[in-house]
């Protein structure tokens, strides 16, 4: 009886604190069945924080670099979902980060293996929860856009959806680290394109990372000159709440610009931007917190570009003609301190007179 519950895909486990040692000797052994058994047992283990530390205290993570190299592409794909594992914990991140393990693991950013891959984004998508997790993946950044690129261009097969989603949330969150590696990777006009997705989560991570390139003057010159803001109204009428906002993000950060306020009002943004600030939404009355922090910003983000637009003279002609929807926001005694507090805000630059 005790043999048919015995898992052949695992290793056998010592007790206590022999286990995490056994298992990572048994790494060693030359059989590629052995290995992948020792590292399934491991991925199990790793979920008790007791064994990460156990782990990354007793040096056995520098162990893993000859596994991330292993000719064998499922010893390959189990190493990095081990890693994946271990960064599940901030002690596994920041072990990560000390050790010589991510010029190897970003190198299977090419693996032939899918799922490898797939593994690797995730590591690296975890990484960032740290602010130094971050920086030491900023020269990574070139690369990760090249393969954008590579992709659109047809020389390298499109990704599954999760991995694009992975990769485009770790360009974002380095970008508003620092948006130039990307910027100067032709970022703009290969996040654009991402923009039309027909996967909302894709268009959700593209507009986020478009948002962190426009933080920067040289972002917001290059959204103008590359013709982003007719997909980014468009996207202002996006069925996810996200969405929009990322999208109302960008367009007030390039609004801020001459050329961007121009554009903006070219394309009629201002109705758009005044439907969502005044429309009332069974989300802002919702008790979910995270429902009403989407709708949040997407109000606080439409206010923002329509204080960008009401400085130059046709877009306060057009915002005066609409003034009360604003200040009915402005004065609404349930409404959020932050949003009436921007609403007064465009009141006086609208109403603002020499």
């Amino acid at each position: 009886m005790a043999a048919l519950l015995l898992d052949r895909s695992r290793a056998p486990v010592a007790f206590g604190r022999r286990a995490v040692p056994q298992l990572f000797e048994e790494l060693q052994q030359p059989e590629t069945s052995g290995r992948l058994r020792a590292l399934n047992s491991l991925c199990d283990l790793m979920h008790d924080p007791e064994r990460i530390y156990q782990t990354v205290n007793g040096g056995f993570l520098e162990q893993m670099k000859v596994l991330l190299e292993d000719e064998d592409p499922s010893v390959r794909t189990k190493s990095c979902k081990l890693l994946y594992v271990l960064t599940g914990h901030n002690i596994g991140r920041q072990a990560l980060l000390s050790s010589s393990l991510l010029p190897s693991l970003s190198q299977l950013l090419d693996d032939y293996f899918y799922t490898c891959r797939r593994n690797v984004h995730r590591v690296l998508n975890r990484l960032t929860l740290l602010p130094a997790g971050t920086e030491a993946l900023l020269s990574l950044v070139p690369k990760l856009m090249l393969k954008l690129k590579l992709q659109e261009e047809g020389e390298e097969k499109e990704e599954e959806e999760e991995v694009q989603v992975l990769l485009l949330s770790t360009v974002c969150s380095c970008s508003r680290l620092d948006p130039l590696p990307a910027l100067n990777s032709d970022g703009v006009s290969l996040l654009g394109r991402k923009l039309s997705h027909h996967s909302s989560d894709i268009r959700r991570e593209a507009a986020a990372a478009m948002m962190a390139l426009s933080v920067s003057e040289h972002g917001k010159q290059q959204v103008c000159e590359e013709e982003v803001l007719p997909v980014l109204v468009d996207l202002l009428r996006d069925k996810e709440v996200e969405v929009q906002a990322n999208a109302a993000g960008v367009i007030e950060y390039t609004a801020l610009i001459t050329t961007g306020k121009q554009q903006c009002l070219a394309l009629g943004v201002i109705p758009i931007l005044l439907d969502l600030v005044s429309k009332k939404t069974e989300e802002e009355e919702e008790k979910d917190e995270e429902k009403r922090r989407r709708r949040k910003a997407l109000i606080m983000y439409s206010l923002r570009a329509l204080t960008s637009l009401a400085e130059i003279p046709k877009g306060r002609c057009l915002l005066l003609e609409q003034l009360p929807l604003l200040v009915e926001r402005s004065e609404a005694g349930e409404e959020d301190q932050d949003i009436r507090r921007n609403a007064q805000s465009a009141i006086r630059v609208i109403t603002w007179a020499p």
